[in-house]
This record gives C-alpha cells, structure tokens and sequence, in this order.
C-alpha cells in the first residue's frame, strides 16, 4: 500500500449509514475485528481476576471464623487454618500474576489498535482531502482542515486507547460483581444495585446535555487552528503592517471561545461526579446495613459479608469514572462526526480511463463555458486551438477569465457545457497520469517545499537522476545561482522557498515542470513578479524549452508572449480577437491599447 492510500482491505462501507459516528468509524474498520475480540478476551480475562481478590479475602476471614468447616476446607480437603491460608496465597499468587500479565497484554492490544485506527484514518481522509477538488480547498479555510486532519482524528483515538477500554471493564464489573451479589443474596443484590439505574439515567441527560457542548468545542477548536494556521502563513504581511498587537487579540479572541466552550463542557460533565458519589453512598450504606444484619441474624456467613461490602465499594466506586469516560466518549463522537462529514465530500472532478501514449500537446478548448459554483459564467462559449509545437498566449485585463482557462486544461474544474481536448481526446476521459503527466506547470504563486533546491526539482520525478536535475536546472537558467549557493543542489530553501527570491523560486518552479519533459508546459503569469533581468532570463529559457514542445502561457506583461505563435485576447470571458503580435498591433484593438499602456506609448494611448 503506498502513502495516501487508503487501506482498503481494512475499509467497508455499510449499506446504511448508522446514526452514531462512532458506529460508522467500527463499520467502515471492520478489518481489526480480530484485533478487538482479542483486546476484548483480555479486558476480559483482566477484569476477572481483579475481582478475585475480594473472593480470596472473604475465603481468608471464612477459613479464620470457621477453621475446617470453611470452604477452603472443602475444596482442598486441608484441616489445618494455617495450610488453607498457605493455599490462598498460592492461589492469589497465581492470580495476581494473570492479572498482571492480562493488564499488560490487554494495555498493549487496545493502544496499538488506537494507533492503527488513528493512523489509517488520518491517512484515508489525507488522502480523501487531496482528491477534492480544487474549488473545496479554496473555499474552505486550510485550519479546518488542519484541526480535523490532526486534532479531530487525536482525540477519537485518545477515546479508543483509554474510553472504549474504560466502557467495557466497567460493564464487566458490573456483570461480575452482579453474579457474586446475585449467588450470596437477592436483597443485597436489589439494594446495591439500585442506584444504577438512577446513574444510568444520569448519564443519558448528561450525554444529550454535553453533545452540542463538544460540538461546539470542536468548531471553536478548527476556529483557532485556522487563525494560527493564518497568521503563522502571513507572519510578514502583519510585521510589515505592524499589525502584531491587533493579531495578538484575535487569536486571544479565538482562544478564549475554545476556552469558554470548553469550560461549558466542563461545568456539566463536572456536575456528573458528586451525583454519584450520592448514589455509591447510598448503594455502600444499604449493603453495610442490612448485611451486617443477616450476618448477626444468622443468614449470612460473615466471610461472605466481608465479600459483599468489598464489593459494593468495587461496584460503584468505578462509577465515578463514568464522568471523564463520557467525556472522553463525546468528544471521540463529535470528532468522528466531523471525520465522516470530510470523507463524505464528493470528488466532482474524477478521472477517465483512457491513456495515451506520448501525447502530441495539440490543446483545444470547444465552446466552452465555465464559472464557480453557483456564480456566473466566467467563460462565455470559448473556442481556442493550440497545435502541438506551438507556443500560444492568453492575455487580457484582470477577471476577464485567463487563469479560469489554464485551471480547465489543468482540470482543476470543469466546464459547465463544452471540451476541453488533449489531442483529440476529452480530458475528462482522461486518466491523471496521461493529463497531467503531459502538462507541466508553473504558477503565479510558485509553492516550494521545505527541503534542498534538487528535492524540488526532482519533485515530479522522484526517481530523476542528479545528472537531470542538474540539466533541467540549466535549462531554466537557474543553475547559476544553485551553483552559487553554500551547498549548491543540496541547500535547503525553507518552508515555501522564503530563503530565495521570487524570480529564483520562478526558475526553479520552471526547472521542476522541465524535468517531467511534458508535451505541454503551461505557465500563469510566471514572469509577472520578477524583474527585467529574471524576466529576460526567463524568456530565454521559454524560447529554448517550447522549441519542440506545445506552451500555453498566460501574462500579464506582453512582452513576455510578443514572440509567441498566436495570442489570445480575453475581454469579460470571451475571445475578442487573435493573431500574433505585430497583427494584433497593427489591428489597433484591445491589445494594441494594452501594448501601448504597458510600453510608454501615450499618443497611441489617447488615441484609442
């Protein structure tokens, strides 16, 4: 299984889907099935023999009271007190040590299960989130993503690793204790179990009580992440606005939220304990009485009663817990609902199947329109040819639709009515590999990875040799400076590339898309952010890669695509005119008017 992938030998997806989120994780994981049953046989076997230590001390007071008439007398056939108590030890002995070893190996199988839970889960929606189509991303803050991605898939596992484990032992107390209570006498039974009932009920007002409490902890906990996660991206545009006292305050505003929904949560998950602690009084006081009665009237053996009293404290008492485990339990539950809300986003954009072989490059967009969600249409019945070998530029004023373009033929979206073609084909018959392993790409906003200038370049094709990345380095005429640099390819250029210029990161980000040898290199403004001397450099570079290879650009600078084949003139997302630069010129229209403005040339200028 390779990273990102999610494991589906361990997924199945239920036909209906179940009320509780906690239901829906069990079923769609019910590959670890065994793993549970075995977590389970040991909680089991642990529970067990935690109980049989007050067994073995009322054992103990009967052999102490009664000498050979007691019960150790007539299991083991020992007269002697001192040999029936030598047998107890032995048998605690034994006991203690399956306890031990059964709490050891039941810690060990329920936390490696959380583990494994928590990590095909964070992987599986990881892997879902970078499906989803571009437009989600964009309309989604990135910190809530980040907080279901981490936080929320943090805290389902802290749930499976100490709740889950926590809800089975003390049912199994119960159930154990029960059957103890329920062989030595039938009040004591009623009597010590009465208070259940009331604690159960409890915890269902407080379970509906603390469910939109968490939810709201879990919205105010994405609200800040997505706020540090903000301002951490944008530490230079607050320094430079000195807006870091008016940044410190949101991010407080935003923190005392997490911190007042949380103190809700608390005050009423709180309040759950001292009810309790009524109920064991009353179950403890009930057993302490009316046994201690039976025993002065003969009915009940007093080594029994030392049991029971045991008991009862081992019964209730764990009760108090039920608080923290319902805590545990609702937070585990939101979280999950908001991982099941992630993994049910439907990917709109899906691939095709068809693959082609060494694509030509030929591009052809057939009377296409397109826009966002429920918005307009950016994009009013675009018909556009790009033969392959050719070098073709997009160019108009800004919103008039030249990246919404580039984000068709990327398949990023897809159009409303229309094709979009590569070599004949409809891209959305494409399979990925095919589409965009024939397309490379540089973008306005060049995104870097931490890691060394050649992981960066080498980033489409892992596999490059050293030799390549080099030449695909020279290629985009950034050699020079990597060469330059402390330890040439091998120099880390920081997170987003902060360690380099912009036409650096440009030259590098044109190295990257080169490397791929693509059959079309589409590049987006990727000159408008450097100067004359990277432009030029740039330009140089453009001129000798798209010899042999289809490019489709769109600039912002026209001196950037002067020498391109055709140029295409975007007006409020339709073509208003085409041909090559001196025809588009001398044709005295919308790119004249834009060459003239760009160039210095204010007679031309006025007298359009």
């Amino acid at each position: 299984m390779e990273l990102g992938e999610p494991n589906l030998d361990l997924v199945t997806t239920p036909a209906a889907a179940p009320t509780s989120p906690l239901r829906a994780l069990s079923r769609r994981y019910a590959g670890y099935r065994a793993r549970l049953v075995a977590a389970v046989v040991l909680s089991t076997v642990n529970k067990v023999a935690d109980v049989v230590p007050e067994l073995l001390i009322g054992a103990a007071v009967d052999v102490v009271v009664r000498g050979d008439q007691s019960f150790v007398a007539d299991v083991v056939g020992a007269e002697s007190r001192y040999e029936q108590l030598v047998w107890l030890a032995v048998v605690n002995a034994v006991v203690w040590l399956v306890e031990s070893a059964s709490e050891y190996l039941a810690a060990l199988t329920w936390r490696n299960l959380a583990q494994s839970i928590e990590h095909d889960l964070r992987v599986e929606a990881y892997s879902h989130v970078q499906h989803l189509d571009v437009s989600w991303h964009e309309t989604r803050p990135a910190g809530t993503t980040l907080a279901t991605l981490n936080d929320d898939v943090n805290q389902l596992e802290r749930f499976l690793d100490v709740g889950a484990p926590a809800i089975l032992q003390t049912v199994l107390n119960v159930l154990l204790v029960g059957a103890v209570f329920a062989l030595s006498s039938v009040t004591l039974l009623l009597l010590a179990f009465a208070p259940i009932p009331l604690i159960v009920a409890g915890s269902l007002l407080f379970q509906k009580r603390l469910d939109p409490l968490y939810a709201r902890v879990r919205e105010t906990v994405a609200d800040l992440s997505g706020t540090l996660s903000a301002n951490l991206g944008g530490i230079t545009t607050i320094k430079a606005f000195t807006a870091e006292h008016r940044e410190r305050q949101r991010v407080e505003e935003a923190s005392l939220a997490y911190r007042s929904a949380n103190e809700a949560a608390i005050r009423s998950s709180a309040a759950f304990v001292p009810l309790v602690r009524v109920a064991i009084l009353a179950g403890f006081t009930c057993t302490l009485l009316i046994g201690g009665f039976q025993v002065l009237d003969g009915t009940l053996e007093v080594g029994l009663y030392s049991v029971l009293v045991f008991m009862t404290q081992r019964l209730l008492w764990p009760l108090t817990a039920v608080a923290e485990v319902l805590d545990l339990y609702q937070r585990g539950r939101a979280s999950a609902g908001r991982i099941l809300r992630l993994l049910d986003e439907p990917v709109t954009v899906q691939p095709g199947e068809v693959l082609l072989h060494e694509p030509a490059g030929r591009i052809e967009l057939r009377g296409v329109r397109a826009g966002y969600a429920d918005g307009p249409d950016v994009l009013h019945g675009i018909d556009l040819v790009v033969p392959a070998g050719q070098t073709h530029a997009v160019v108009g004023p800004t919103g008039s639709g030249k990246s919404t373009l580039l984000r068709l033929v990327l398949r990023f979206e897809d159009t409303r009515a229309g094709q979009v073609l590569l070599d004949d084909t409809d891209t959305r018959d494409l399979d990925w590999a095919t589409l965009r392993g024939a397309l490379g790409y540089v973008s306005q906003d060049v995104y870097l990875f931490a890691g060394s200038v050649a992981d960066n370049i080498a980033y489409g094709r892992p596999d490059a040799t050293r030799e390549e990345v080099e030449q695909a380095a020279r290629a985009a005429e950034a050699a020079a400076f990597v060469e330059a640099m402390p330890q040439g390819y091998d120099t880390p250029v920081g997170e987003r590339g902060v360690t380099l210029s912009g036409g650096q990161r440009q030259r590098l980000a044109l190295a990257r898309a080169l490397l791929r040898d693509p059959a079309v290199l589409v590049l987006d403004e990727a000159t408008s952010a450097v100067d004359n001397e990277t432009e030029a450099a740039i330009q140089r570079s453009l001129g000798l890669v798209t010899a042999e290879r289809t490019a489709l650009v769109v600039a912002h600078r026209l001196s950037t695509v002067r020498h391109a084949d055709r140029i295409w003139v975007l007006d409020a997302g339709r073509i208003s005119e085409s041909g090559t630069h001196d025809e588009l010129v001398a044709a005295g229209g919308a790119y004249a008017q834009l060459w003239a403005v760009q160039t210095g040339d204010l007679e031309v200028v006025r007298a359009q």
